[in-house]
């Protein structure tokens, strides 16, 4: 009876350090579609089944743009549907107006895909092919970039439209050599650790990139207190409501005061505007709002932290980030 007794509380101990295993690994370790990006300037992730749990945009009716519905006709995808996860990579230009734009990006989409049909369509669009690393990478034409696509496994896709064939082929090499779950580039492992846990949508690195003009934060019209190249760790947590948390990273905390103080005179500005607006609004203006009020500035050391809940409603449209970035915008 002791001996038993003794098997099962080992049995008990092993499961506990186990559990306290996978929950460090969860932490530490990024996942996997944002591991195999390449170096960039930020780093946008989203776990999309939670999401549609919570907020079923699934099921709400989308109008497409025509392009983006022949490929979906053709390979059978339906995004907000089928994709379960999506990593982007966001890369700065060095010409923001130069043929590719301020901001060049790099994909890693994981989900239900028919592999055959997918490929046909890639085939029939591609205007050359090449073998990298035992994938076949489609070079598309789009927009005046190239879109290069590879499928990766059974139910993960990459691709890339920057000016080179450096970040697709990186993709690659880091999905050869992903048995690390520490594996990824030097943003992941400079700041995942920063990401809170269970984040179902997170981003990390010089995310005002493609809102920044002339050195400066634009949002909304705004012009921000807050240099367009400083480093942001954002994230939506489910905890009984959708948790949006904001972290700005400043050198000091001297300089993080004061930009929190200059945000939370932004903020009560803003929401002066909402109250005082008129009362046509659209479901989407009156889920903003709801966000706009639940807003919060604080300092905490050298970060200016800003936290909201966000309305589910703003989630329904979540599915125009993949759809915009698989069609090349």
């Amino acid at each position: 009876m002791r001996r038993r007794t003794r098997y099962s509380l080992t049995g008990v101990g092993v499961f506990l350090a186990l559990l306290a295993i996978a929950i460090f690994l969860r932490k530490e370790a990024p996942p996997e579609c944002a591991r195999l990006l390449p170096e960039s300037d930020a780093i946008v992730y989203f776990n999309l089944k939670p999401i549609r749990l919570v907020t079923h945009f699934d099921k709400t009716p989308v109008v497409r743009d025509p392009e983006l519905q022949k490929f979906m006709d053709a390979t059978g995808i339906v995004f907000e549907r089928d994709l379960d996860r999506a990593a982007f990579g966001l890369h700065r230009m060095p010409d923001p107006k130069g043929p590719n734009g301020p901001v060049a990006y790099s994909e890693v989409f994981e989900g239900r895909v028919d592999g055959h049909r997918l490929t046909a369509y890639l085939g029939s669009v591609a205007s050359s092919t090449e073998t990298y690393a035992g994938h076949e990478i489609f070079n598309i034409p789009l927009e005046g970039r190239t879109l290069r696509v590879a499928m990766l496994g059974y139910d993960m896709v990459a691709a890339s439209n920057a000016p080179t064939t450096e970040q697709i082929h990186s993709i690659l090499d880091r999905y050869r050599a992903a048995a690390s779950p520490f594996s990824g580039s030097s943003l992941l492992a400079a700041h995942y650790s920063d990401v809170p846990l269970l984040s179902e949508a997170w981003g990390i690195g010089k995310v005002g990139l493609p809102f920044s003009e002339n050195g400066k934060l634009k949002l909304l019209g705004l012009t921000l207190p807050i240099a367009a190249d400083t480093t942001f760790v954002a994230s939506v947590r489910y905890l009984h409501a959708l948790h949006l948390r904001v972290e700005e990273i400043a050198p000091n905390d001297a300089q993080a005061a004061d930009e929190a103080a200059a945000l939370g005179q932004i903020l009560t500005l803003v929401k002066g505007l909402e109250q005082n607006a008129g009362q046509q609004q659209s479901p989407q203006d009156v889920a903003a709002n709801r966000l706009i009020e639940s807003l919060k500035v604080e300092q905490v050391h050298n970060r200016t932290v800003v936290t909201g809940v966000v309305p589910p409603e703003m989630f329904k449209s979540v599915e125009a980030i993949p759809e915009a970035q698989a069609a090349g915008k």
